[in-house]
Order: C-alpha cells, then sequence, then structure tokens
C-alpha cells in the first residue's frame, strides 16, 4: 500500500474509532435512533480501516509455489469485503433499527447532546475526508472524481473517499433528523433520519461492490498504458510491430504483460533474445507500477493481426 493512500486509512480509522466510542455514549445518554445507526456505521468504519491495512499487509507478501505471481489481489479482496460489511453492519441495522423505532417511536432525552456529538463527528470526518481527497488529487489528474473512482486499479482510496463522504452525509441526515424530532417533538423524524442514513450506506455499498469486483476478476491496464508499452516495444529496429497484447492488473500497482511480436527477418536467435530483453527493459521503465512481461517473437510472414487472438 502507498504511503499516502495508507496515511488517508490511518486518518479515518482515528477519526472513527473516537467517534464509535462518542456515539454509543450519546446514544445511551439520548435513545436517539439516529445516533444509534451513526455510531453502528462509525463501528463499521472502523472495522473497514482494519480490514484495508490486513489487505495491504497480505498483498505484500512474497510469491510462493501456490502463487506466483503473488497476492497482489488481496488488497482488491479485502476491499470487497469491506462493501459488503459497510452493507449488512451498516446499511441494513440502520434501516432495521430505523423502521422500528419508527412503528414505536421513542422520546428523545438531551438532543442537545446528540446534536453536539454528531457536530464534532462532521469536523472529525471532514478532517478525514480532506486527507483522502488530498491523497487521490495526485492521482486523478485532470479525470472527474467520477471517472477517477470508475477508473482507479488502487482499491484502498476509492473505499474511504466513499466511506468519508458517506460519513459526513450520515452525519448531516442525523442531525437534521434529531433536530426536526426536537423541534416537532415527532419521534419518528428521528427514525426516518436512520433509514435514511442506513439507504444511503446501502448505495455506497453497491456502487463500491460493483467496482471492486470488476477488479477481482481482473481488469486491462488503463489505454494511456497500453499505448505507452506498444510504444517502447516497438523502439528499436529489430521489431516492426505488435501483432497483439494483453494487459492485466494482478494488484495496484503489479501488471501482467503479454505480447506477440512481429519481429524483421532474417534475424538470428541471439539477436532477438537481446531484443526482447531491451524491450522488456524499456517496458520497465516506462511503468509505474511492478510488471511480469511475457514476450513471443514471430518472424514468418504469416503472423498477422488476422492470425492473432482477438483483441475483443
Amino acid at each position: 500500500m502507498k504511503s499516502d493512500s495508507k496515511k488517508a486509512v490511518l486518518a479515518a480509522l482515528a477519526a472513527n474509532l473516537g467517534l464509535s466510542i462518542a456515539k454509543f455514549a450519546g446514544f445511551l445518554a439520548t435513545g436517539a435512533a439516529s445516533l444509534l445507526a451513526e455510531a453502528v456505521h462509525s463501528v463499521a468504519d472502523t472495522s473497514n480501516q482494519a480490514l484495508l491495512l490486513v489487505g495491504g499487509r497480505a498483498a505484500a507478501r512474497a510469491p510462493t509455489k501456490l502463487h506466483p505471481y503473488g497476492f497482489g489481489r488481496e488488497r482488491y479482496f479485502w476491499s470487497f469485503v469491506v462493501a459488503l460489511v459497510l452493507f449488512l453492519l451498516g446499511g441494513v441495522f440502520a434501516i432495521v433499527e430505523g423502521s422500528a423505532k419508527f412503528r414505536e417511536p421513542v422520546v428523545i432525552d438531551n438532543p442537545e447532546w446528540a446534536i453536539g456529538i454528531l457536530l464534532l463527528g462532521i469536523v472529525l470526518e471532514g478532517a478525514s475526508l480532506r486527507t483522502a481527497v488530498k491523497a487521490a488529487t495526485a492521482r486523478r489528474g485532470g479525470a472527474s472524481w467520477w471517472s477517477f473512482l470508475r477508473s482507479t486499479r488502487e482499491a484502498e482510496l476509492p473505499v474511504i473517499l466513499l466511506e468519508d463522504l458517506g460519513a459526513v452525509c450520515g452525519l448531516v441526515l442525523a442531525i437534521t433528523g434529531i433536530s426536526l424530532a426536537s423541534l416537532t417533538g415527532d419521534p419518528r423524524f428521528d427514525a426516518a433520519g436512520s433509514i435514511a442514513i442506513g439507504t444511503l450506506l446501502c448505495v455506497i455499498s453497491a456502487l463500491l461492490a460493483v467496482e471492486l469486483k470488476s477488479l477481482l476478476i481482473g481488469e486491462a491496464a488503463h489505454p494511456e498504458v497500453e499505448e505507452a508499452i506498444r510504444g517502447a516495444l516497438v523502439d528499436a529496429p529489430q521489431i516492426q510491430r505488435v501483432l497483439h497484447m494483453r494487459t492485466q492488473h494482478l494488484g495496484p500497482d503489479r501488471l501482467l504483460i503479454g505480447a506477440k511480436l512481429k519481429f524483421a527477418a532474417g534475424l538470428d536467435v541471439a539477436v532477438v533474445a537481446a531484443a526482447i530483453d531491451a524491450a522488456e527493459a524499456r517496458v520497465r521503465a516506462c511503468l509505474p507500477a511492478q510488471a511480469i512481461i511475457y514476450l513471443e517473437p514471430d518472424l514468418g510472414s504469416s503472423g498477422s493481426p488476422a492470425s492473432a487472438p482477438s483483441e475483443d
């Protein structure tokens, strides 16, 4: 896990751990359903950050005979687990609890305490979100935030960004529900706040699960990265063109590359071998990620795009 991603995870972990304790204490003092939903939300987020750290450590293990390409996808797996935890522990619980309180309303005691704790939560979660945004800004370049979240091959930053954004929005919903319940004397507004928080968490969880499923199955490198690889491969007189190429992320910073190359006719084996070694070195030099590279030379006239596997 890169240092800025780890910093964002640790900042979120510290914020949510403290907020979990504060929110549970506030719920015991007030009985507010929205505050209980937020407390469980913070527990889910704290668990999630711990799982992201576990995934980062597991992914750093050296390759083994059983896993020759290493454990880079552990980061995707644990991030997927995070999405499920957020859904089950955070979203579903908040909806169920809010529905129960809507059917059997409970009057809120000392609503000012609940609102004070939630305002503190906005400050802490806002600071955590700021850290995550700062870490992600350096990665997204000129892309929109939505495009970045959908196209990044890194697992932790999208999770932290959406978690922190959901946390801030959830706190606003909780404050709104408790304030309306206090002003109107109708505690069902508080219950509605809990249901709204749960719905928000389920939506975020679904977005994360869809993206992380794609990463677990295996995504190709970005088109601009593939173009840079092709350029590096043919940047030598011995290699005429790339007949076909496949790439796949084995982790956020580890890439598998396979390509079939059309070599100039009349080259002997030693020259071809040296050209392949040089091509691999050029590719590694142009990539920010580690690469496992397999190159197949084609010396005959039959090696053409028509005879290559489909790019679809």
